[in-house]
């Protein structure tokens, strides 16, 4: 692992100050065992901190932080379910293919100093700790050693880097050492990273070794969700034109096949996320990872560092930092107001965004231009979804810097509760950021205009209405500019943004850089490891990635009946970021320090709220926003769809004109604007369906929930076989266990 620092800093006080926390964090560095060397290399003349950990310190903290090493060899291959579908169909499987150096799999307990002759590799020395469990450690000790002031919070290399008192630390990618054979990075980026890798499987086994379970369980779960979407006689006096694109758009997004399709797509989600918990099961067992919440997860360094008090561990027996709940749980009370202030702040900017549709359409209309007007509606909603989708944008930003204070704040003891809280709070949020322009125009846009001679107004300005093609296909097109132009602008910044920085970083450290954009994971010519590394790019985490695709995912299934073309676009988008993704991980960004997870964390939660609410927004939708069961009811009713156009006009009162023209508007009322008695036999039918639509969707997701079990039973046996095998392993008596090891070999295989 290394450290860069520099001298850059502000002049004086804290120039002095800055190097006096550099100099004691190295001290401490030094006692904690560590080996360090300073190189100074570089027209910027840059020092690096070489640091690593010898034998005796890596076995110190690998019992400290619980790590797991090898007991005995798993000899049964891997496979995959669709590739046994497809060799027993006979079908050539073209998603297949043989990646080199597949990482060994491990019956694992976990590390004892004084049982070390009991684990498989302990001759070797060099070799028995993995490389990711080397970064793991030494970052534990970076993370956790105070170089000031505890009650200040100066403690550990994140907040040094975050005051520029170092420039960056960071675990070194792998260098080529053999000509003849590619190493673990090269492999990723020929067999993964490259765009022609497309419908291959990701070699999973390989990105978890490198790159450590959390980013692996974050593409095995991206990958998951891509593999698994009459009336003309009575219309006159309309231009052709306009008939015409609402009628394609009536057809194609609001006809009785959209019912179905959000049957589809609502179980659709309900599968997938049952087929995920299975998936993850397996891989959380296979990469020794299904304890790890309950059992194996440690206090954050930070948490360690800071927290005021100890007590003992009821779990464990262990004596751990302790932060009080009733503070956490004021500072948790705080966030939330500020939580309740933005989502107020966001509802602001929605009415802003309203009025700004109906004043613009004002001055249209009064702008005297013919082809202005005719597209005064259109031109009025698309502008406005544009302006929502920069606002959503920036409002994004500011809260997400916001959420991450009031979490650092609120003291959370493990990373993964740190990182729930932080994500909880987002995605709150962002729900509401993204989705209530959505939600206003498929449930509240239209319904509160009134009648000619009694509209209601907002602000003294007359209340929005739905345009003539109906607010489905307006809730449609709001979609489109939010789903796709978010997908559009996030991978644009994702493709060009990294290579911009990427110059940018290595023109600062070179007076004469290379024009050349890196593509491939070898490093320049002429430098050193670090210095190559020291180019890259910060690793940002997977949150904003997850974002993206819950995101997505929420639009797919909530707003499905109005928009059934959400997922192909999702579909697409899917492909475009598994490879994005790669190429940032294994060429662009420094390589991340190996966090370990047992699953996605509470976004599974947040997904399975959100398949919850799509049956239902969906139920209201098709009832209440779409003219399907209108249609139906007057095909019932009159045996056909003649005269269907002036079945959902009102006319307007008669002292509403002065001429002797009738006037027409949408709605089923009578000539006092009170509303009919087929409005009220329509509204029995819609609140109808919408419960039967809930229940059996619901019934059937039940059902599938109960049919697939969470943990397949294989899964659970080699669990069970393991904590055996650990026990044993863990005994006195090591001839008994040399015994159980044979014997059970012979009996048990790890199935996946």
């Amino acid at each position: 692992m290394k450290s860069a620092e520099s001298d850059e800093v502000s002049s004086g006080s804290s120039r002095d100050t800055h190097r006096k926390w550099r100099t004691e964090f190295l001290s401490r560095l030094r006692t904690a065992g560590l080996h360090q060397e300073t190189v100074v290399q570089g027209k910027t003349k840059t020092t690096y901190v070489l640091l690593s950990a010898p034998w005796n310190v890596l076995c110190y903290y690998a019992e400290e932080i619980s790590v797991r090493v090898p007991l005995q060899a798993v000899t049964t291959p891997i496979s995959i379910w669709s590739e046994k579908i497809l060799e027993k169909l006979h079908i050539p499987n073209i998603m297949a293919q043989d990646v080199p150096n597949l990482p060994p799999d491990y019956y694992t307990c976990q590390f004892r100093s004084n049982k070390l002759e009991r684990f498989l590799g302990h001759e070797n020395k060099d070799t028995f700790f993995k490389t990711t469990q080397r970064h793991q450690i030494l970052y534990e000790i970076l993370a956790r050693t105070p170089y000031g002031s505890l009650k200040r919070g100066e403690v550990g290399i994140g907040r040094l880097v975050s005051e520029h008192v170092l420039t960056a630390a960071f675990p070194l990618h792998e260098t080529p050492v053999d000509p003849q054979s590619l190493n673990m990075r090269q492999i990723l980026h020929h067999y993964w990273a490259r765009w022609a890798c497309w419908r291959k499987y990701q070699p999973l086994d390989h990105i978890r070794e490198y790159f450590g379970e959390k980013i692996a369980l974050y593409f095995a779960w991206l990958g998951k969700t891509e593999h698994t979407f009459n009336l003309y006689q009575d219309i006159k006096h309309v231009n052709m034109f306009n008939l015409v694109s609402i009628i394609f758009f009536c057809l194609l997004f609001d006809n009785g096949g959209t019912v179905f399709f959000s049957i589809f797509m609502s179980l659709w989600a309900v599968t997938f996320l049952e087929y995920w918990k299975r998936t993850s099961s397996i891989l959380s067992h296979r990469w020794d990872c299904s304890e790890f919440e309950e059992i194996e997860e440690r206090p954050r360094p930070e948490f360690t560092a800071l927290a005021p008090m100890t007590v003992r561990n009821p779990v464990t027996g262990a004596e751990e930092p302790y932060f009080p709940e009733t503070q956490r749980l004021s500072r948790t009370l705080t966030g939330n107001m500020v939580i309740i202030l933005m989502i107020a702040i966001v509802l602001i900017f929605l009415i802003a965004i309203i009025l700004y549709r109906t004043i613009l359409s004002i001055i249209i209309y009064r702008s005297q231009n013919g082809f202005f007007i005719f597209s005064a509606g259109r031109i009025a909603s698309l502008t406005g979804s544009m302006l929502n989708l920069l606002v959503i944008l920036l409002l994004s930003r500011l809260y997400t810097y916001l959420a991450q204070i009031l979490t650092r704040w609120e003291m959370h003891r493990t990373q993964t509760k740190y990182e729930d809280a932080f994500i909880l709070k987002v995605f709150i949020f962002q729900f509401v950021n993204f989705y209530s322009s959505p939600v206003y125009i498929a449930f509240f846009k239209g319904r509160f205009v009134g009648y000619p001679g009694k509209y209601n107004t907002l602000l003294g300005i007359r209340n929005e209405d739905c345009g003539a093609s109906g607010c489905l296909i307006e809730l449609a097109q709001e979609l489109l500019v939010i789903m796709v132009g978010k997908q559009v602008i996030s991978n644009i910044q994702e493709f060009v943004l990294p290579k911009l920085k990427a110059w940018w970083h290595r023109r600062k450290l070179k007076p004469a850089p290379s024009q050349e954009v890196i593509d491939e994971p070898d490093s320049e010519p002429g430098l050193s490891p670090w210095e190559a590394n020291y180019q890259l790019l910060v690793c940002e985490g997977l949150f904003d990635e997850y974002l993206e695709m819950v995101l997505q995912f929420g639009f797919i299934t909530i707003f499905v009946a109005a928009c059934p073309l959400a997922p192909l676009f999702a579909l697409i988008n899917n492909w475009v970021e598994v490879r994005l993704d790669a190429q940032k991980f294994v060429c662009e960004y420094r390589r991340p320090v190996v966090e370990r997870a047992q699953d996605i964390g509470i976004w599974l939660t947040i997904l399975k709220f959100i398949s919850y609410l799509a049956v239902i927004t969906n139920a209201f939708l098709i009832a209440f926003t779409s003219d399907f069961l209108p249609r139906l009811f007057y095909r019932y009713t009159t045996g056909s769809m003649r005269g269907y156009v002036n079945f959902t006009l009102s006319v307007a009162p008669a002292n509403y004109t002065q001429s002797h023209m009738t006037c027409r508007y949408r709605g089923l009322k009578d000539d006092k604007g009170q509303p009919t008695q087929d409005y009220y036999h329509l509204l029995a039918i819609r609140l109808s369906f919408v419960i039967i639509f809930e229940h059996v969707v619901l019934l059937i997701g039940r059902i599938i929930d109960w049919m697939v079990p969470d943990i397949p039973e294989e899964v659970e046996i080699k669990v069970k076989r393991e904590h055996y095998m650990a026990k044993e392993a863990l005994a006195e008596n090591q001839a008994s266990f040399l015994e159980t090891i044979i014997d059970g070999c012979n009996c048990y295989e790890k199935i996946y």
